[in-house]
């Protein structure tokens, strides 16, 4: 009598054979010449503090390009490509004069706009100098902040300027901040700035990553799970949650995820109510860092600092590594889906849908710009009103 042969119960869905993970490149890749490089370069972006401009040429990385930042001894500030155009030595290593930046190899000077004004080993100090440009791009000051724009000159916007931080209330002054305020963590924040774009129009990770999870980050009414809806706006996609207290009161939350890379996200503290009290901008550094420029309302120097979250009652630099993961925040979460997340192995779910749409939002501008429109939120008028946001905390009896 022959052995039965007991067929062996396959566990299928094991790591096996798993294909490749991969990302969506048209919506994460910064880097000149791609979809979304180009369509960021459609905008202004900040790019420092105002007192990062200084005498001292500074290095800074924008949107995968490395440039010197300076100001000049007339008080304007420039930003060049590093590389002289005589024969590529850095500008880092220059020196800053009235009228510009200096080589310091064979002393080309520079001006703001790249002209070359000295070169000083050539007869008559470079008969042909004119001819020379530094590479450059615009810079504007506003708000605290360097704005530059990377873009094709013919189709460089106005510099926006923002209701909620024109009008102010009496008391009230602005504050910009460089820590990366919102991102969790310390000032560079090494993953791809979609996964901290994305976080903004998701407002159920505030309940379990900063409540439930790692305890109480915020304030108790930020634990309540609320009821979530959203809508798609010119520039933006709101996300409405609204939250049924235990007095009874209902907190209404307005927050946005604006064009090309704005937070506009009230305070989870909930110390004022009404309208937002800050924005944020997400710079890309590159396709695997980024950090949050933020300018706010204040009515004491430094208010802006004590927004910095806390977790386990530390700030992200004073946890130890085991307080790292016993106590997550949006650093932890973020930066572990990886350098760029895998969007091929997501699973996505009603709870995600303020993601798809605002995945949408970014596809429906690349396609604009692809057929030679001008990306929303972008205007050529100097004379265009602030740009209104309906962000903010709302409590109703």
């Amino acid at each position: 009598m022959s052995a039965r042969v007991v067929p062996i119960a396959l566990d299928t869905g094991t790591a096996y054979g798993r294909p490749a993970p991969r990302h969506r490149p048209e919506l994460t890749e910064v880097d000149a010449g791609t979809p979304m490089g180009e369509l960021l370069r459609r905008y202004w972006h900040p790019i420092g503090l105002q007192a990062d401009a200084t005498d001292t040429p500074r290095q800074v990385r924008v949107l995968g390009e490395d440039l010197i930042l300076f100001r000049d001894g007339s008080g304007r500030p420039g930003l060049v490509h590093p590389r002289c155009a005589h024969r590529g030595s850095s500008l880092h290593y220059g020196k800053v004069e009235a009228r510009g930046l200096r080589c310091c190899y064979h002393g080309w000077l520079f001006d703001v706009h790249g002209h070359c004004l000295e070169q000083p080993c050539e007869p008559e100090g470079g008969r042909f100098r004119d001819k020379v440009r530094q590479p450059w791009y615009p810079v504007q000051e506003r708000y605290g902040l360097i704005w530059a724009y990377l873009g094709p000159p013919e189709k460089k916007p106005v510099l926006p300027r923002y209701e909620c931080l024109e009008t102010l209330d009496e008391g009230e002054f602005l504050e910009a901040n460089d820590d990366s305020i919102g991102g969790g963590g310390p000032p560079v924040i090494p993953c791809n700035w979609l996964q901290h774009y994305e976080n903004l129009v998701d407002p159920f990770h505030v309940v379990i990553l900063h409540a439930s999870f790692s305890g109480t980050q915020f304030v108790p009414e930020m634990a309540v799970m609320p009821q979530v809806s959203w809508d798609t706006q010119a520039h933006s996609v709101r996300t409405l949650s609204t939250r049924k207290l235990p007095d009874g009161k209902t907190l209404r939350r307005i927050s946005e995820a604006g064009l090309p890379t704005l937070r506009v996200i009230p305070s989870p503290r909930l110390g004022r109510f009404g309208r937002v009290e800050s924005l944020g901008w997400v710079l890309p550094i590159d396709n695997h860092s980024f950090r949050i420029y933020v300018v706010g309302r204040v009515r004491e120097k430094g208010e802006l600092v004590k927004m910095r979250s806390r977790l386990n009652g530390k700030l992200w630099e004073e946890l130890t590594p085991e307080e790292h993961r016993l106590f997550p925040g949006d650093y932890e979460a973020q930066v572990s889906q990886g350098p760029i997340a895998a969007h091929s192995e997501e699973h996505l779910a009603t709870s995600d849908r303020g993601v798809v749409m605002l995945r949408r939002l970014l596809e429906k501008q690349l396609e604009v710009m692809r057929t030679g429109g001008d990306p929303a939120g972008v205007s050529f008028d100097a004379d265009a009103p602030p740009v209104h946001f309906s962000a903010g905390n709302f409590l109703e009896d």
